[in-house]
């Protein structure tokens, strides 16, 4: 691969609302006391999150932390921080290459609830560093780059059982770009499950993927998703792919 591109693809579900009522005390009690005000959950300002992505000629793990100061599904300013690495392989004219990246953002946005929609809007500072061995000087990508990144997350829900979820980036650094296009349908009151499609590259490579998500998966305080599916390149490469993400809100 000729380039990697990055996102932390985030995927903003609304935090369900919890209240409820004491029952009063049987007709005989002398005096039943007064049921207590019930009280709202406690609001998430962070959401900390990984995953792993890998298919035969890559594999790549991020990490991150978006910061909510007015909470996470509330409208107002977002932080996010976005670090990964990884390792890719290509053919360089007759030469097999390995490239060994590294990745730093630091991206402010803007979140917005319409409804059942929740859309994220970033912008910010990309760091990219490209080690090659052996070393391709004809790749614009070897070395240290800095450059902007912009992005939007959108999650949508259209019915109280279904979702739709749009990911995007784009990163001045060699024209690089990442997007995810994924339906669902809520499955076993536990998680959503459908089809995805990807699209990624710079400028000299392109890569398509199609398959299957699992997304918002509870597990405890964690929340899993995981896809799998076919690969095919620009290189005239084919495979399939694989990944597996985890995020939690504080």
């Amino acid at each position: 691969m000729r380039g990697v591109a990055w996102t932390g693809g985030l995927l903003l579900a609304a935090v369900a609302l919890a209240c409820g009522v004491r029952a009063a005390r049987a007709h005989d009690t002398p005096a039943a006391s007064p049921p207590k005000a019930a009280s709202a959950p406690p609001t998430d300002h962070f959401m900390i999150f990984g995953g792993v992505d890998g298919w035969q000629n890559g594999l790549f793990s991020h990490a991150g932390l978006v910061w909510a100061p007015r909470g996470l599904n509330e409208d107002g300013f977002i932080l996010k921080f976005l670090a990964g690495s990884g390792v890719y392989r290509y053919r360089a004219s007759t030469t097999e290459t390995l490239g060994l990246a590294t990745l730093l953002d630091a991206l402010p946005g803007w979140h917005f609830k319409q409804g059942r929609a929740d859309i994220t809007l970033y912008a910010g500072l990309d760091f990219q560093n490209h080690r090659l061995r052996p070393d391709d000087l004809a790749n614009t990508m070897r070395g240290l780059h800095s450059g902007l990144r912009i992005g939007a997350d959108l999650w949508w829900q259209p019915t109280e059982k279904t979702m739709t979820s749009l990911s995007a980036s784009y990163a001045s650094i060699g024209q690089g770009y990442w997007s995810r296009l994924a339906y669902g349908w809520h499955l076993l009151d536990r998680f959503y499950a459908g089809p995805e499609i990807h699209a990624m590259g710079d400028v000299t490579y392109r890569q398509w993927r199609a398959g299957a998500h699992v997304t918002a998966l509870r597990m405890g305080s964690f929340e899993w998703s995981l896809g799998a599916g076919a690969v095919t390149d620009s290189d005239n490469r084919s495979g399939f792919y694989g990944r597996i993400g985890v995020l939690l809100r504080r």
